[in-house]
């Protein structure tokens, strides 16, 4: 058995730091969307670690090495979700965002 090295990335964290900039908490975020509308595509950080755990467990992640991820294709090859149960999809929202504002 080998290591495998890739690159992982979320989307929109909605991290402690991003709750205390809004001045919401893990249970009102909802209401930081008033302030900044992209925040409604936001994932937890433990989006990012099912995302870790569906690729330590994946006995073929070899075939990822050397590449950059993202959480949300992730969460659609392997079925993870937030703590939720959403599938926040940062690539599908930020590109629905961009054409609302006619920039798509």
């Amino acid at each position: 058995d080998g290591v495998t090295a890739l690159a992982l990335t979320p989307g929109f964290l909605r991290s402690e730091q991003m709750l205390d900039h809004f001045g919401v908490t893990a249970e009102t975020w909802r209401d930081a969307i008033a302030q900044d509308p992209y925040f409604a595509g936001s994932e937890t950080p433990h989006y990012i670690g099912r995302a870790v755990v569906a690729l330590a467990t994946d006995p073929n992640v070899h075939t990822k090495a050397g590449q950059a991820w993202a959480t949300w294709t992730l969460s659609d090859e392997y079925d993870f979700t937030d703590l939720d149960g959403s599938r926040p999809h940062w690539g599908r929202f930020f590109a629905k965002m961009q054409e609302k504002q006619g920039n798509g």
